[in-house]
């Protein structure tokens, strides 16, 4: 099976054609967002103020790259566990978030709003930060910078290797992996 290429902006219907275990090569604009990112987004959705980016159709990373060597794009940019996240990626899936990007399971709330929001979320090489690096050809941090390597970047990417973690229909990876095991 080939991998399957995607491009942002995401588009809903693209989504659910997708299923667990699918091979995904990403291009185009996604931003890196943490913990500190993640209640500050939110803390915006809910006063109805203005976010850094466009939601409709993004992918967020959870990454927060280390300092970025001379000559290059970025530093190492490997993901962080998923679930630190989970309280938020509800509430800005429903304002539109397609897709997440990290390591680890999420929880059922996360999983649940995938279905009802029609997202999925994609599992990045974890250990593999400078792997993950090469494929970002622009960075720039676009809000928060006081938040150091938790600062939200947007970053133009080429051919991000993923898989697809959990899926439109509420599918998840690791507890089909179990079951197999």
């Amino acid at each position: 099976m080939s991998d399957i290429i995607l491009n942002t902006p995401l588009d809903k219907k693209q989504l659910q054609s997708l299923k667990i275990g699918d091979k995904v090569m990403l291009s185009g604009i996604i931003y890196t967002a943490r913990d500190a990112a993640h209640k500050r987004l939110v803390a915006l959705l809910e006063k109805g103020e203005e976010l850094p980016f466009a939601l409709s159709g993004s992918v967020i990373y959870y990454a927060g790259p280390s300092p970025t060597p001379p000559g290059k794009v970025i530093g190492s940019v490997g993901p962080t566990t998923s679930g630190r996240m989970d309280d938020y990626t509800p509430v800005l899936q429903e304002a539109g978030l397609a897709a997440t990007i990290g390591k680890g399971k999420r929880n059922q709330a996360v999983i649940d709003s995938c279905v009802a929001n029609k997202a999925v979320y994609f599992a990045a090489l974890g250990g593999a930060a400078a792997l993950m690096a090469q494929c970002v050809k622009e960075a720039e941090v676009i809000a928060w910078p006081e938040l150091g390597a938790e600062a939200v970047r947007r970053l133009r990417v080429e051919n991000m290797p993923l898989i697809v973690i959990n899926d439109t229909t509420g599918d998840d990876l690791y507890v089909k992996a179990i079951k197999v095991v």
